[in-house]
């Protein structure tokens, strides 16, 4: 059916006539594409499969034992990417295969939350470079001693909003603080939000009478992330209290350009999550990100572990988690949407 599917949009895509509607043809374009991506990943797992069961039947014909031992670990390597294809074939709602606006803030407790914050940044910046995702940095309020108080970061690729969008809701850190000189367990909170990036084949319409829209300096210790200009800009949508900024350009324009679409952005991510709650009845799994709802603990000390409190996905690796391997967590959540969705 997929291949059907790819000949039917190869040759609605060559008419040339189709791009007298744009807004189509992207629609289709990008549809091709994924499509074309999705069929070509399953081709080089079927190959590299066959290729496998083949060096199996001839190592194991003379007796090769190394050999037996190193299609072994492909086998075990080849069966870990099935996995991930399957789970990556779960993201079919609306908005998973766009890209994705990330959020951190700091909760209450000063610089030992604001550092907080900037370690849960660094970890979702690592996993996307490993995942070959873009990675832009829109916005970055720092702590007041060190780390951060607020952060938006932009991850650009195929399916970076489905895969992230669990993330969603507050992380808590419990540690030896370092900024403690008598060397106290500390415990901090940092919340995350996810929202979609909406391309242009979707329509927000936003009474800009609703909004207001205030311009500031950008702050920031410099480097490559920030901009000390004039040119900050915060936009507060009033009737559902949502504020969006963007300080990463030395244009004004295009940061208020940037926040325009960061808003819409919300919009539509809050417009979604009402529609699943309503249609799905499911338990809000995405869709509180309050300060009462912590969806992971990041435990090290007195022990090591990091636990998910809602699929109990759990790990005692914590360096490997905070340097960006979040897999394990990003899996289970999309495993357990489908155990929801089916009743189990």
């Amino acid at each position: 059916m997929a291949q059907d599917r790819l000949s039917e949009l190869e040759a609605l895509t060559s008419d040339a006539s189709l791009w007298d509607d744009p807004d189509k043809a992207l629609k289709l374009t990008g549809e091709k594409n994924r499509l074309t991506a999705d069929l070509n990943n399953f081709t080089e797992i079927e190959n590299n499969f066959n290729d496998l069961r083949e060096l199996a039947q001839l190592a194991e014909a003379d007796g090769d034992e190394k050999s037996l031992d190193d299609v072994y670990i492909q086998l075990q390597e080849l069966q870990q990417k099935v996995k991930h294809s399957e789970l990556e074939a779960l993201l079919c709602g609306e908005a998973d295969g766009l890209d994705a606006f990330l959020e951190v803030h700091s909760g209450s407790g000063g610089t030992e939350a604001q550092d907080w914050a900037e370690m849960l940044l660094r970890m979702y910046s690592r996993w996307a470079e490993a995942h070959k995702y873009k990675v832009e940095y829109i916005e970055e309020t720092p702590g007041d001693v060190a780390g951060l108080k607020s952060a938006t970061i932009k991850i650009i690729g195929h399916n970076a909003y489905g895969w992230l969008k669990s993330e969603s809701g507050v992380h808590r850190l419990v540690r030896i603080s370092p900024f403690d000189s008598n060397a106290r367990r500390h415990t901090s909170f940092a919340s995350v939000g996810v929202y979609p990036v909406i391309d242009d084949t979707i329509n927000i319409e936003i009474n800009e009478a609703d909004c207001r829209v205030d311009t500031y300096r950008a702050s920031g210790a410099g480097g490559q992330h920030i901009n000390k200009t004039d040119s900050a800009v915060r936009i507060t949508h009033i009737p559902t209290g949502i504020v969006v900024q963007c300080q990463n350009d030395r244009s004004q324009f295009k940061n208020r350009d940037s926040a325009w679409k960061m808003l819409k952005a919300r919009l539509y991510e809050l417009e979604i999550k009402k529609r699943e709650q309503k249609a799905e009845a499911m338990r809000e799994s995405q869709g509180d990100n309050g300060w009462g709802y912590q969806i992971r603990s990041y435990v090290m000390q007195p022990y090591k572990m990091v636990k998910d409190l809602r699929t109990s996905a759990e790990t005692s690796d914590v360096k490997a988690v905070l340097d960006g391997d979040i897999d394990l967590f990003l899996s289970a959540a999309l495993a357990d949407k489908l155990d929801v969705a089916e009743g189990n």
